[in-house]
C-alpha cells in the first residue's frame, strides 16, 4: 500500500514548501496551530531538507515545558562540527504564551549556522518571541482544514489505490471523523485494507469499520449532559476510558464539543449560513445541522460556563490540585445535574 501523502496549503505555507525547495532556509520556522498532522508532515520535511540522517552532533531535540531557554541559546551559539548548519527542533515548549524575554531577544542574533524549528499548539500572537520569529523567520498557523480540501484530500489518497467513493458515503465517513487530519488518515488506512481488492468503498465498509468510537461517545455524553442523565454520561465516560482514551483528552474533546457548540450557537443568533459557520468552527458542513440541534439544548450562559470550567479543570489537573479523572468526574456531574 502507498504511503505517500498530500500536503494540503495555502496562503503563508506556499512560503515554506517554497524554502523547502530552493533550500534558501530562515534561521527560525514556528509551526503552530490546531492541525497537528500538518505540523508533524511539514516538521519532518523541513528536518529531511535541514539536517543529515544519523548526524547527532548536529541537530538536538528539545520537548516539553521544562526546555530551558539558556541551554537553546548557549547550544546555537555552538558552531556546527563539519556541517552547514546546526538544526534545533523544540516540540511543546510553552513558549509563545509565556513571557521570553532572552529567546525574544536573542532571535535578532541567531547565528547563520543555526535553525530553529518551534511547534506549537497555542501561540499568543501579541507575545514578543511570536513577534521577533515572525520577524527573523517563519511563522505559520495551521488551521483545520475546511470540508472541500479534506474531501479532495481523501480523493486523492483513495484515487492513487484505485478506490473510488461517492459523496454520501465519503460525508458518512467524515461525520464519524470529523475534520482531524490525523484520525482521518487513520482511518483511511482502515478502510484501504478492509476493502482489498474492491473497487468501491461502501456505506457498510465505513459503518463496519471507521467506528470512531471516542467522537461518537464524546457526542453521546454531550447529549446526555443535556439531558440531566447523569448515570448515561458517566458511563459513556467509563466505556473511553476502557478503550484506554486519557482523562485529559477526553475533557479536552468535551470542552472542544462545548465550544462548538457555543460559536455556532453565536452565529445562529446572528444569521450566518451554514458554510460561513462551518468554517468558522471548524466543522464539516453537512454536520452543522446536527450541532445547531445539540446547541439548542443549552442556553449561550451555560455554553460559555462549560467552556471556561473545562479549561479550569484542565490548569487544575496540570498544577497538581486535582486527579484527572476525578476532575472530569466533578465536571460531568455539575453539568449533567
Amino acid at each position: 500500500m502507498s504511503r505517500r501523502r498530500t500536503f494540503l496549503y495555502n496562503g503563508i505555507m506556499k512560503t515554506l514548501i517554497e524554502d523547502i525547495k530552493t533550500g534558501q532556509f530562515k534561521n527560525v520556522y514556528l509551526l503552530y496551530g490546531e492541525e497537528t498532522y500538518l505540523i508533524r508532515q511539514y516538521r519532518e520535511k523541513l528536518k529531511a531538507a535541514l539536517t543529515t540522517e544519523g548526524d547527532t552532533m548536529n541537530t538536538a531535540f528539545f520537548s516539553g515545558k521544562d526546555t530551558d531557554p539558556k541551554e537553546l541559546i548557549d547550544l546555537s551559539e555552538t558552531m556546527p562540527f563539519f556541517a552547514e548548519r546546526r538544526c534545533i527542533f523544540v516540540d511543546g515548549s510553552g513558549f509563545f504564551k509565556k513571557s521570553t524575554e532572552e529567546l525574544a531577544s536573542y532571535m535578532e542574533e541567531i547565528p547563520s549556522t543555526t535553525c530553529f524549528v518551534f511547534t506549537e499548539q497555542e501561540v499568543d500572537r501579541r507575545g514578543k518571541l511570536y513577534k521577533q520569529v515572525k520577524k527573523a523567520g517563519r511563522a505559520v498557523e495551521f488551521k483545520r482544514q475546511p470540508e472541500k480540501v479534506l474531501m479532495q484530500w481523501i480523493l486523492g489518497r483513495l484515487g492513487r489505490e484505485g478506490k473510488k467513493i461517492t459523496r454520501s458515503v465519503m460525508e458518512l465517513f467524515l461525520s464519524r471523523t470529523g475534520n482531524d487530519m490525523e484520525l482521518i488518515d487513520q482511518e483511511l488506512e482502515k478502510l484501504l485494507c478492509y476493502a482489498m481488492d474492491r473497487d468501491v468503498i461502501e456505506a457498510a465498509d465505513v459503518e463496519a469499520i471507521c467506528a470512531n468510537q471516542t467522537s461518537g461517545k464524546i457526542f453521546e455524553m454531550v447529549d446526555a449532559i443535556a439531558g440531566k442523565q447523569q448515570k448515561k454520561a458517566l458511563d459513556l465516560y467509563y466505556d473511553l476510558l476502557m478503550l484506554k482514551e486519557p482523562p485529559m483528552r477526553i475533557l479536552f474533546l468535551i470542552t472542544r464539543q462545548f465550544q462548538i457548540l457555543m460559536q455556532l450557537k453565536e452565529m445562529t443568533e446572528k444569521g450566518f449560513d451554514y458554510k460561513y459557520m462551518a468554517g468558522k468552527a471548524g466543522v464539516p458542513e453537512f454536520a452543522v445541522r446536527k450541532y445547531i440541534g445539540q446547541a439548542r439544548s443549552f442556553s449561550l450562559r451555560r455554553l460559555e460556563a462549560a467552556v471556561r470550567d473545562g479549561i479550569q479543570a484542565e490548569e487544575d489537573v496540570k498544577t497538581g490540585k486535582m486527579n484527572d479523572q476525578l476532575s472530569v468526574e466533578l465536571f460531568l456531574m455539575t453539568y449533567s445535574s
